[in-house]
């Protein structure tokens, strides 16, 4: 027998006898709230969209088949399915799932099934793999080595080791500095010497997009007004409803777990038990690459490697089409990977992937990452964490640890790459054995901390490490300015309590307008504007540097920025034939900082020469007269929560299934890091103790269906930057006056 609790918020307290039906119960209960979401997302990742919608979805599908999701998926199955108790996770819960699709009838069906008119079919384990490797995809399919190779060309390796440095001007990495590295590294891979010899051939990409972001930190109770730690956690990703997330607790024989998981995969993947607790945020390590392959001819049957033809294996990829005639797409297989595209890709999404390359990818690999999640879940302490973390092969996360023991530890981890320096940042002769990727990074060697001298341990998506790290991970990460912010904050804090940590995750401080507007307000000729434009300077004159919902100032500075880069640099990078990328955040403003009298300054394409003065007066004019274009001479309208427009739309974009505009704060270079559609996906904060108190929100409900009230009853709360009490129950007869209903599920 199991039992569900249900909570006031419609969340689900699973109690079982095993961990069998744990999982049975928790796919179950999964698809009784979220039936359509998970089978949306898996056709999505799994490149079956035609079935359902018809030929419109057809490059998507081939796009996802191409980049080797499927392959993929199939590769992490078998991982998965080699342990036993992974097993038993990944049958129970699509057993429970096909138990609550058994049991519906065609009326009963969720409401997106009837407007796109189809059913749903029987899940199968491979699907729970596909929902792990898209978000693999979400998270690591930004690549820029396209655009880097194009701008090495054009430009020469001096200039582009300038403008793209290997290390950011400005920066607080997660292990923080002076860290001691207790191992003894493997020798690292010498890079060929014809690296520097670019390739042919002009390449179309799109640059990574800011905004895939998250925070998380945790502090010891020497700064804790408990005496014992707090963690928090807010991911950042594409908002939707359905929610991303979906809440439950599992309670079953070593096992009692609350969090969040992933519609579609068993297991809580953000969360704490009695002991620890534990949050994840993206590393963006470098486990993406492309390589330019030499095929002998165009049958694409042979390419040379190593001094020798070798032979490419065939993979055909068959795309059911409804009303339609299946599709039958051939995918040529180098040991590298998929070669993607033979041709220029018609579907725009594609266009940062190369013609004519191979894509080697960690996620193709044979993984197991539900292993990490069974140990979290059933974690006692930091042995057990570090256990855990072994399992974990991508998307690289930064695994933050609490617990009880009054233990804090960081770990930026997963299955890394043993590069040369660079390795990957523009593409790679696939001819040449030197460029292939060389083995791998012990996870004993993983960027780790634990219990540093500072009592608390954060991450922002910034660089991983300094430089004296022995590894090479990427050679540029996130912006600085969320991470800076957060360790000046934690820094000066003490007595922490639940209320600080919460503040600290609605935090619109901007180190960026502090950075820069002391030198660029002074180059400002107010002579020269008219009235609009000048209240709008004296506003941003006095302006206290917070991205808050009701200011007016912080749409006049985002908006003047974003001119300002396209003024500094558009001349130059931003080329119709050979498309490139700009310079980083941190690189412009060390511009401004420290060379005011750069030659980037100057629009190529004029005869007269331009200087930052020049380019600041033209973006501040720029600003004020579109926002007055779009709403008019300054006034409330002008309000960033008004300019920003943040809403969380519909999953598959259904006119009338989103949420409504949210007049919030925060913006993409603040730790609450909302953009128009991107933000914090759940806000989570855990103070560890003998009884652990857990709070938390997303911007959504726990059901998926648009006529319920529990489908989007949380957004306010969220939007106000307050927090839920999670109830975490030790019981099944505990009582609570949350508890709305029982539900008893009998295994037939």
């Amino acid at each position: 027998k199991i039992v569900i609790l249900f909570d006031d918020r419609m969340i689900p307290h699973v109690f079982a006898k095993n961990d069998h039906d744990a999982y049975f119960a928790q796919g179950y209960v999964t698809a009784m709230h979220r039936l359509w979401q998970m089978d949306f997302q898996t056709r999505f990742a799994s490149g079956r969209l035609c079935e359902v919608v018809g030929e419109k979805a057809i490059e998507v599908d081939r796009y996802q088949r191409r980049m080797g999701m499927v392959y993929g998926a199939e590769n992490s199955i078998k991982g998965m399915l080699e342990n036993p108790k992974t097993t038993t996770m990944v049958n129970a819960y699509t057993a429970g799932i096909n138990a609550y699709i058994s049991s519906l009838s065609p009326a009963d069906l969720p409401l997106e099934y009837k407007i796109l008119d189809f059913k749903p079919e029987k899940w199968t384990p491979i699907k729970c793999a596909f929902l792990l490797k898209q978000m693999s995809a979400v998270l690591a399919m930004g690549s820029d080595e396209f655009y880097m190779t194009n701008i090495l060309k054009k430009f020469g390796p001096e200039i582009t080791k300038d403008l793209f440095p290997d290390y950011p001007f400005k920066e607080s990495p997660i292990i923080p500095i002076g860290t001691q590295w207790n191992f003894k590294p493997l020798p690292i891979p010498q890079a060929p010497k014809e690296y520097n010899e670019m390739l042919g051939g002009n390449i179309q990409t799109k640059q990574k997009i800011e905004g895939i972001g998250s925070n998380n930190w945790a502090v010891s109770g020497k700064k804790t007004k408990s005496g014992l730690p707090i963690l928090a956690n807010d991911p950042h990703l594409d908002l939707s409803l359905p929610s991303i997330w979906y809440q439950i607790q599992l309670h079953a024989p070593g096992l009692n777990t609350y969090g969040v998981s992933l519609p579609g995969a068993p297991g809580i993947i953000i969360g704490f038990n009695q002991n620890i607790a534990w949050g994840v945020t993206n590393v963006a390590a470098d486990v993406l690459d492309f390589y330019q392959i030499k095929f002998k001819d165009n049958t694409y049957k042979q390419y040379w490697f190593n001094n020798g033809w070798r032979n490419t294996t065939k993979r055909l990829e068959k795309i059911k089409i409804r009303n339609g005639v299946d599709q039958i797409d051939t995918v040529y297989y180098t040991h590298q990977g998929p070669v993607v595209y033979l041709q220029k890709p018609k579907y725009n999404k594609a266009n940062n992937v190369p013609v004519g390359n191979a894509l080697r990818w960690i996620a193709h690999d044979k993984s197991n990452e539900l292993m990490t999640f069974y140990h979290l879940n059933r974690g006692k302490n930091y042995d057990d964490y570090r256990k855990a973390l072994t399992f974990f092969t991508a998307p690289a996360q930064n695994f933050i640890f609490a617990s009880v023991d009054n233990d804090i530890a960081i770990t930026p981890n997963g299955k890394f790459p043993l590069k040369w320096k660079n390795q990957g940042k523009f593409i790679l002769d696939g001819t040449d054995k030197a460029n292939d990727w060389q083995g791998w990074i012990p996870a004993s060697h993983n960027p780790t901390v634990k219990n540093p001298p500072r009592n608390f341990v954060s991450s922002a998506n910034q660089s991983s490490t300094d430089t004296t790290y022995p590894y090479y991970l990427n050679w540029e990460f996130a912006p600085y300015e969320r991470g800076q912010r957060i360790n000046d904050q934690l820094n000066g804090m003490k007595n922490i309590t639940l209320d600080s940590m919460r503040k600290l995750q609605g935090d619109a401080y901007s180190l960026m307008a502090e950075n820069i507007l002391p030198h660029v307000l002074p180059l400002v000729n107010p002579n020269q504007l008219n009235p609009n434009q000048k209240r709008a300077f004296e506003l941003t004159k006095k302006w206290n540097n917070y991205f808050d919902a009701n200011s007016i100032a912080a749409s006049v500075f985002d908006l003047w920025m974003k001119r300002l880069n396209d003024n500094i640099w558009k001349d130059e990078f931003s080329v119709a034939e050979i498309p490139m990328r700009f310079p980083s955040r941190d690189r412009t403003v060390q511009l401004i900082q420290k060379e005011p009298n750069s030659k980037w300054f100057d629009n190529v394409k004029t005869p007269q020469k331009e200087t930052l003065n020049e380019l600041v007066n033209e973006a501040f004019k720029f600003t004020c007269d579109s926002l007055e274009r779009k709403f008019g001479p300054l006034s409330k309208k002008w309000n960033w929560g008004n300019v920003k427009n943040t809403n969380v739309p519909h999953l598959a974009k259904i006119p009338g299934l989103g949420s409504k505009k949210l007049a919030i704060g925060g913006s993409k270079s603040t730790v609450n890091a909302l953009s128009e559609t991107n933000g914090p996906s759940w806000r989570m904060v855990i103070e560890l103790g003998k009884n652990p108190k857990g709070h938390g929100v997303y911007p959504g409900g726990q059901s998926g269906n648009p006529g319920s009230q529990f489908y989007d009853n949380m957004i306010d709360t969220w939007a106000e930057g307050k927090l839920y009490e999670l109830i975490y129950l030790q019981s099944v007869t505990e009582k609570s006056d949350k508890i709305i209903s029982h539900y008893k599920i009998s295994k037939k």
